[in-house]
């Protein structure tokens, strides 16, 4: 056993320092970046430096506020850059998951994108903000199953970076809210036993689906980007014998999202 999966498996998480390409790290940021660039000057007639930390985070949130299914949409449609799939199928991401024990590592979820902060909040919503929970309440996959999570800008406590109660992987699945994007482990847990993570730019988070945590409290005024990846592990013998079950659920819209689109004189003009 490697030293990864002893560690992996007595605290439930290992936090790597400098482990991923900070190159590949602020493509997947400049690419999410970009996106939204062209749907800020679509809704709110400016052109923005993407690079300009605090012009670029305003206008995001000027965005929000005036068009907010646009930005919804836009925020689901960074969930399908290349750059951010990429990683999650890369060489360095797979060795890792091996190292922890994952033998036979297959994707769990699709690799999803967050961009954090009160600010990006409607009608009191917590989605900024998860409560105390446990991944695989929502994925459901093999008991080994494993989180991969890294900010793609330098986060502490005060950005609300991730924070975890070490050894909880091991006490069982817990009592848990059904409300909201995800719900709350309703037995009471104690503050002082959760743990404060903190990140530079190129370190990782990789943990497992039943570690008990939570999002720190950004009290900043900017955004606390990151990535998540999910994994199970096809030789887990229960993942096998549940018959591989895949809890998320993907499926198209029922009706036409833009009514009375497209025209025949706009697809003549694309395939012109």
């Amino acid at each position: 056993m490697s030293t990864l999966q002893e560690l992996f498996n007595r605290d439930g998480y290992v936090l790597l320092r400098n482990y991923l390409d900070k190159d590949v790290i602020n493509k997947i940021y400049t690419e999410a970046r970009q996106i939204f660039a062209t749907q800020i000057k679509r809704v709110t007639g400016k052109t923005v430096d993407i690079d300009d930390k605090d012009t670029f985070e305003n206008a995001m949130f000027e965005f929000f506020e005036k068009d907010f299914d646009g930005f919804v949409s836009t925020g689901k449609t960074v969930q399908h850059s290349f750059s951010l799939h990429r990683l999650g199928v890369d060489p360095v991401i797979e060795n890792l998951l091996k190292d922890v024990g994952l033998s036979a590592p297959i994707i769990g979820a699709r690799a999803a994108m967050q961009f954090n902060s009160r600010f990006l909040s409607k009608d009191g919503s917590k989605h900024w903000k998860l409560d105390a929970h446990q991944d695989w309440r929502t994925g459901q996959g093999s008991l080994d199953s494993a989180v991969i999570w890294f900010p793609m800008v330098d986060a502490g406590a005060d950005i609300g970076a991730l924070q975890v109660i070490p050894g909880s992987h091991k006490i069982g699945l817990q009592a848990s809210s059904t409300s909201g994007y995800q719900g709350g482990i309703t037995v009471e847990l104690k503050d002082e036993d959760f743990v404060q993570t903190e990140f530079r730019v190129g370190d990782i988070l990789i943990f497992s689906a039943f570690l008990i945590h939570q999002s720190g409290n950004n009290i900043t005024n900017n955004i606390r980007w990151s990535v998540q990846l999910r994994y199970n592990n096809l030789d887990e013998p229960t993942f096998i014998e549940r018959g591989y079950p895949m809890a998320y659920i993907y499926k198209p819209e029922t009706e036409l999202v833009t009514p009375d689109f497209p025209t025949v004189e706009q697809l003549k003009e694309v395939f012109s």
